[in-house]
C-alpha cells in the first residue's frame, strides 16, 4: 500500500521508507554511449527510441547529496522516475517536504508476504513425460528443428537467488560459453547471487536449462542477466529492488525480463490492480516502452480470497502468464484470474504450471505460475530470434496470436498456450469450418455442436477436445466455462439473465465465433 504524505498526516504504521519525487534534471550531463551496453544501444535503435530520453538522464547529484545528509539512508536512485527511495524518520520527512526541488513524497508500507510454490519429488516415468511435454505443448520441437534456441537474445531474471547455478550441470553449456553476462544482488548490494533461495535456480532452468541433452526450457542459447531482488522465496518484497533491477537490466542490454514475482494484498487492494498504481507496474510499462519484453507470472491466488492477479502482471504492456494443468490442459485452479480492475484482459497467455525444474543438484517437479512464466520467456526468446526485426510490442502481439485458443480468450486462459508453428510455418492461414452454431429459441440462446464433431470416445486431454465459453456482460462482469463435448446441445442460456450488449465467445475444434445480445 502506498500513502501520499501530507504535512500533518504521516501514516501511523511506523514505516521508514519513502519515495521522494523530484521536480527537475536541469544541467545534468549524459553520454548514452558511455552508459549503455552496446546491446541496449542496438535495442533502442531497433525500436527507434532516442538514446537520451529524459527518463534516462541521471538524477542530479546535488539532490542526491542533500537527501543523503537529511535521511537515514538513500536506498535507490531511479533515473526513470526522477525519484529517490530513502529510509527516514518522520521528522526528517517533514523537513524534506519543504525542500524546493521536491515534487511529492510517497510512503511505502513495508510488510511482505510469501507466495507458496510446491516442491514435490524426484523424477520418475511421469516426470520424464512431463519434462518432454512442458516444451512440446508449445511445439518447442519446431524451434529446435529450425535452429532457434534464443541465440542473440539477452534475458534478465529477477528472483530470490540462484544457488548452484555456478556449478549445476543444467547450466553447463551456458557457463562454458560464458553467457551469464552480469549478476547483481540488489538486496545485499553486491554481484554474488549464487546463494539464498533456490526458487531463482528453478525459474532459470525453465528458461534455458538443459540436462543430458534434454531441454528444460527452450532458450538454451540465450544470454542471461541474473538479479536477486527478493529476500526470501517468491516474496512480495521491497519493490525498489525490482525498480533498481529493471533499470539495471535496461542498461545492460536485456531484451526480455522474466519476473516470477508479484505484489498483492499486503500492499494493495484489488482495485489497485489497474496497471498504473504500483511503481513496479509503471516501471514494467516503461521497460516495454524501451523495447524490453516483460514476462510476468499472473500469481497463485486463484483459490484464495484475493483471487486476481498481482502487480506488475496488471501492467498493460506486460505479457502476463497464467497456469495450465498438464493433466487436463485447462486452467489450474490456483492460477490467478483477470481481468485487471480497469477491465483489461489478463492473463495474456498461458503455459504449464506444474513442471520439471532443476533444483540445485537434481531434477524435481514443482508447481506454480512461477514456472509457467519462464517457459513463456524461453518461448519468446526463440520466437524473437525467428523474427528479429519485430519491435517489442509487435512481438508481444504475435505471441498472443500464436495462442492455441486465439482469437478466443477468457480471464483464466488468456489466448491459451503459444504455438511455435505460428513462427516457423510458411503455410497460409487455413479456413476452419464451423463446428457449432448459436440458435435463438424463444426466451433462450442455445449452443449446438455439429454432429460430425461430437466425440465418440475419450482420449488424452488437449484444449482442442473442449468447448470453451466466455460470457462478458457490459464489458465488466464475466464468467467462463469449459465443456467436454459428447452431446449435441452444449448449453442453453435464458435471455432474461442477459443484458443488452452481452457478448458470448465460444471456441471448439479450432473454430471461434461470438454472439452479441442486441
Amino acid at each position: 500500500m502506498f500513502f501520499t504524505i501530507a504535512l500533518l498526516s504521516i501514516p501511523a504504521f511506523g514505516q521508514q521508507k519513502y519515495w521522494i519525487f523530484l521536480k527537475d534534471k536541469d544541467f545534468v550531463q549524459f553520454d548514452p554511449y558511455q552508459y549503455f551496453d552496446s546491446k541496449a544501444i542496438e535495442r533502442r535503435q531497433r525500436e527507434r527510441i532516442p538514446l537520451n530520453e529524459f527518463s534516462d538522464l541521471p538524477v542530479r547529484e546535488d539532490y542526491i547529496s542533500c537527501l543523503k545528509n537529511n535521511t537515514e539512508e538513500v536506498v535507490f536512485v531511479s533515473r526513470w522516475f526522477n525519484a529517490i527511495c530513502v529510509k527516514a524518520k518522520e521528522e526528517q520527512i517533514r523537513n524534506i517536504e519543504n525542500l524546493n526541488f521536491v515534487q511529492k513524497i510517497i510512503g511505502i508500507y513495508m510488510q511482505s508476504h510469501l507466495a507458496d510454490f510446491n516442491f514435490e519429488k524426484n523424477l520418475d516415468e511421469e516426470g520424464e513425460e512431463l519434462l518432454m511435454n512442458q516444451t512440446q505443448r508449445m511445439q518447442g520441437n519446431l524451434f529446435v528443428e529450425n535452429g532457434f534456441n534464443g541465440k542473440g537474445i539477452r534475458i534478465a531474471i529477477f528472483d530470490a537467488g540462484f544457488p548452484t547455478v555456478d556449478t549445476n550441470p543444467a547450466f553447463d553449456l551456458i557457463r562454458k560459453e560464458k553467457r551469464i553476462i552480469a549478476t547483481y544482488d540488489f538486496a545485499k548490494k553486491k554481484e554474488f547471487v549464487y546463494s539464498y533461495n533456490t526458487h531463482g535456480t528453478m525459474v532459470f532452468s525453465c528458461i534455458g536449462g538443459m540436462i543430458d541433452g534434454k531441454k528444460i526450457g527452450l532458450a538454451t542459447g540465450a544470454e542471461f542477466l541474473l538479479a536477486r531482488t527478493e529476500i526470501t522465496g517468491e516474496f512480495f518484497s521491497e519493490e525498489e529492488n525490482w525498480l533498481a533491477a529493471v533499470e539495471w537490466a535496461d542498461k545492460n542490454g536485456a531484451d526480455i525480463i522474466n519476473s516470477s514475482l508479484g505484489y498483492t494484498y499486503n500492499r494493495y487492494f484489488t482495485e489497485d490492480m489497474d496497471g498504473k498504481t504500483s511503481m513496479v507496474s509503471r516501471a514494467a510499462n516503461m521497460a516495454a516502452h524501451k523495447g524490453i519484453l516483460v514476462v510476468n507470472a499472473i500469481g497463485n491466488d486463484g483459490t484464495t480470497d484475493w483471487k486476481v492477479l498481482g502487480a506488475p502482471a496488471d501492467a498493460d504492456s506486460v505479457l502476463s502468464v497464467g497456469g495450465i494443468s498438464p493433466a487436463t490442459d485447462i486452467h489450474m485452479n490456483f492460477s490467478s484470474y483477470g481481468p485487471t480492475s480497469d477491465f483489461r484482459m489478463k492473463p495474456n497467455i498461458s503455459a504449464y504450471c506444474r513442471t520439471v525444474v532443476s533444483a540445485q543438484s537434481k531434477l524435481t517437479i514443482s508447481s506454480g505460475t512461477s514456472f509457467a512464466s519462464p517457459l513463456i520467456a524461453g518461448f519468446a526468446a526463440c520466437a524473437w530470434q525467428s523474427k528479429r526485426d519485430l519491435k517489442c510490442m509487435e512481438m508481444f502481439r504475435e505471441i498472443e496470436k500464436s495462442g492455441n485458443l486465439y482469437p478466443y480468450y477468457d480471464y483464466a486462459h488468456g489466448y491459451g498456450i503459444p504455438q511455435a508453428n505460428y513462427f516457423t510455418s510458411k503455410d497460409s492461414v487455413k479456413t476452419v469450418s464451423p463446428t457449432f452454431s448459436f440458435v435463438k429459441q424463444g426466451d433462450s440462446l442455445t449452443i449446438y455442436a455439429k454432429k460430425e464433431f461430437l466425440k465418440k470416445e475419450v482420449h488424452k486431454y488437449l484444449s482442442e477436445d473442449y468447448m470453451f465459453y466466455h460470457i462478458e456482460i457490459d464489458n465488466i462482469l464475466s464468467e467462463y466455462g469449459v465443456y467436454e463435448v459428447f452431446n449435441q446441445v452444449v448449453f442453453s442460456i435464458p435471455l432474461e439473465d442477459l443484458k443488452r450488449n452481452t457478448i458470448i465467445r465460444v471456441r471448439f475444434e479450432n473454430y471461434f465465433e461470438e454472439y452479441k445480445i442486441e
